[in-house]
């Protein structure tokens, strides 16, 4: 892969938690491109720090407080023009890691890059639904940052242009169906703790069923994610799922919150 770094550095930062069996290939797919390499480790109890220290002598491990303050850490260590945030799931390819190099050498004018996911579940490559999104990834660091959110961050970025390249970033998201199952459940639990705290409840348990099934005729009809087959359907019900169980969750926080106002009450 050809590379000309004359016109600008790059950092690539990515968080980590026992990702023995995925980081040496994120690492690997960014090591041509990077001119340094941050990883933020929450604790691991693998092997994941050992491995990332093969390739970068700026490892640092550190507590756990969500996704969004942990980057924000990474990025505060961060030096270079540009920022590459990749998850320790996701990789490269080499098509991808040349387009960034000749964006960036020819000194663009965007504040921010958009990558089109490709979703890798099963040993299938997921082209349609809502696993083909564009994700913000790639962004000038100074006035950069990221929400205060503990999941589904974002990325804050002073005015500018955001364009987006042409090249599929491969984003090996589960390991296994009981891993598919246990990441939902989490983010749904999480997502429903962050609507919750902000007053946003969304309605009851009838309204959440509501929402699942738009959610997933929106992956699977309208975005086409049947076109990706059984793997299309089965992350169109995962969604769905996910979907129902947060504000399910939302209502059942609501529930107890009735009920500790009801015997605090009771108690004065």
């Amino acid at each position: 892969m050809q590379n000309n770094k004359a016109s600008y550095t790059l950092s690539v930062i990515v968080i980590t938690k026992n990702e023995q069996d995925r980081i040496a290939k994120c690492l690997d797919s960014v090591i041509a491109i990077a001119d340094e390499i941050i990883v933020l480790d929450s604790g691991s109890t693998d092997n994941t720090v050992a491995i990332a220290k093969t390739y970068t002598d700026k490892v640092y491990v550190t507590d756990w407080p969500g996704y969004g303050p942990q980057k924000q850490r990474a990025l505060e260590l961060a030096t270079c023009d540009w920022v590459l945030s990749i998850d320790a799931d996701e990789v490269l390819t080499l098509e991808l890691a040349q387009e960034i190099s000749d964006k960036l050498a020819r000194s663009p004018p965007e504040a921010s890059f958009k990558m089109q996911w490709a979703v890798m579940l099963f040993g299938k490559r997921l082209d349609h639904g809502r696993s083909a999104r564009y994700v913000e990834r790639l962004f000038r660091r100074q006035g950069a940052r990221f929400s205060d959110d503990l999941v589904h961050e974002k990325v804050i970025l002073p005015k500018g242009k955001t364009s987006n390249l042409n090249n599929r970033l491969l984003h090996y998201s589960n390991r296994d169906f009981g891993h598919l199952l246990d990441k939902t459940s989490l983010y749904a639990f999480l997502g429903a703790q962050k609507r919750f705290k902000a007053g946003r409840y969304g309605g009851g348990l009838f309204v959440a069923a509501l929402r699942a099934g738009w959610v997933f005729f929106q992956i699977y009809v309208l975005r086409l994610g049947l076109l990706d087959g059984g793997h299309g359907f089965l992350m169109a019900m995962i969604y769905a799922q996910y979907t129902f169980n947060k504000y399910a969750g939302v209502w059942a926080m609501r529930q107890d919150d009735k009920k500790n106002n009801v015997a605090s009450r009771n108690n004065i």
